[in-house]
């Protein structure tokens, strides 16, 4: 999905000397060519050596004469570029040995895996979800992976893949869940499921109840982040609180702290953190490369704070409030509003623009802009369908508002900063009332 603008983003961040891609994705590099370091080695998965692109089959020929770099435990291993409020994608760091063997615990303790399952996990490859559970996960269990290859997600296809493959353990965002229910579940024979979870965002329990009445598999839900592994889980044979993420997971000690940094007592909310010392949690992030300052914000003292707001029950059960900046997940996307309303303001209409999450029955929520326009322009359902247009083609398809809203003023702050806050609970309030 991403866009030529993503692409040179990534590009000059990362130093990248090697792209591998598709005949689709080709074409994308090649219009980059002018704007940055284009990488020294270019494969193409699907077509003949040309103009440059070397075909990816020449090279399993080299594999008998490799010789494999000598790294240490804590070297760089992989990088995922997760969205913030404040600016572009942040670079989240992995380290070689921390976080692939601590989704041990994602595929043991939270998905209950064993080397008899077959593991189904319904995900973009782009997604940390992918490398939780369709990768890192099952491989430490031994279990068998079924895979789609068909590039766009069909429900229906979904649950015939879990019904003819046999498929004993299900995970999926919160959305694919969504989608499923509207399915009619009544005809299917599912004998072999017996496991389903659930992560990226809090799951309504309406949908919960219509999923187990019909396949008679209960959903468990789990909360982890790109910058850790699974860290708060609902194990197999635990009794679920419908909309609670679980208890933490094995190794991670979380606390739910107030402004000044002292744990607040259950039913309180407060920010959610993850202790860091003495002991630092197997799986979590080195930290963000090249940001110094968003490190120094949320590895704080003993902690580091993820950025999520939450409470615990008396049971010790944590449930999730939301996001202490502004991050909008729809679907299982972390989209960041910056990069909305930075694609937004490229149009020559737009004067300010703010992007926020609006509550969505089937995505969780959408994003949806609040536009004030320049002098001259007049708002009008063709304007609103040429910006969200524009949107589609300056950033990633999945980043559009799907609503946009014309206003007069935007509300700020005494310093001129747009008040989100305000506009998201201007959104939550038409939901409810």
């Amino acid at each position: 999905m991403l866009t030529t603008k993503d692409i040179v983003y990534r590009l000059d961040r990362c130093e990248i000397t090697t792209v591998i891609t598709d005949h689709e994705g080709e074409a994308k590099f090649e219009d980059v060519h002018h704007q940055c370091k284009v990488p020294a080695l270019r494969l193409t998965v699907d077509t003949p050596a040309h103009d440059g692109w070397h075909a990816f089959s020449e090279f399993k020929s080299y594999a008998k004469d490799h010789v494999c770099c000598d790294t240490a435990a804590g070297d760089p291993a992989l990088i995922y570029f997760t969205s913030g409020t404040t600016g572009m994608p942040k670079m989240v760091l992995h380290n070689q040995i921390s976080y692939g063997l601590a989704h041990a615990i994602t595929g043991l303790a939270w998905l209950g895996l064993t080397d008899n399952d077959v593991q189904f996990t319904v995900s973009d490859t782009g997604w940390a979800l992918a490398s939780y559970a369709a990768l890192y996960g099952p491989w430490h269990a031994g279990a068998t992976l079924v895979v789609d290859g068909n590039p766009r997600f069909c429900p229906r296809r979904t649950l015939e893949i879990l019904e003819t493959e046999r498929v004993t353990s299900l995970c999926a965002a919160p959305t694919v869940y969504r989608l499923l229910v509207q399915e009619d579940l009544g005809r299917l024979n599912m004998p072999s499921l017996r496991s389903c979870v659930s992560a990226g965002e809090p799951l309504n329990p309406e949908v919960m109840d219509v999923w187990q009445a019909a396949i008679g598999v209960p959903i468990r839900e789990g909360y982890g982040q790109t910058e850790s592994i699974i860290s708060v889980i609902t194990r197999p044979g635990m009794t679920i609180k419908p909309g609670s993420m679980g208890r933490p997971s094995p190794s991670f000690d979380i606390r739910i702290l107030d402004e000044k940094m002292n744990q607040v007592p259950p039913q309180q909310e407060g920010d959610l953190a993850i202790r860091i010392k003495p002991k630092r949690p197997v799986g979590l992030f080195d930290g963000y490369l090249g940001d110094e300052a968003e490190n120094a914000r949320c590895f704080v003292g003993d902690y580091y704070l993820t950025g999520d707001r939450a409470y615990r029950d008396q049971d010790g059960y944590l449930w999730f409030v939301g996001r202490d900046d502004d991050v909008i997940i729809s679907a299982g996307y972390r989209i960041g509003p910056f990069e909305v309303e930075s694609a937004l303001l490229e149009h020559p209409s737009v004067v300010e623009a703010a992007a926020v999450a609006s509550p969505d029955k089937t995505r969780g929520s959408i994003v949806k802009a609040f536009v004030r326009l320049a002098d001259g322009c007049e708002p009008s359902d063709q304007l609103a369908k040429e910006l969200q247009t524009h949107v589609r083609q300056t950033t990633a398809p999945y980043k559009y508002p799907r609503q946009i809203e014309f206003m007069d003023e935007l509300p700020k702050t005494i310093s001129g900063k747009i008040r989100r806050a305000e506009l998201r609970q201007r959104e939550l309030s038409r939901q409810t009332s």
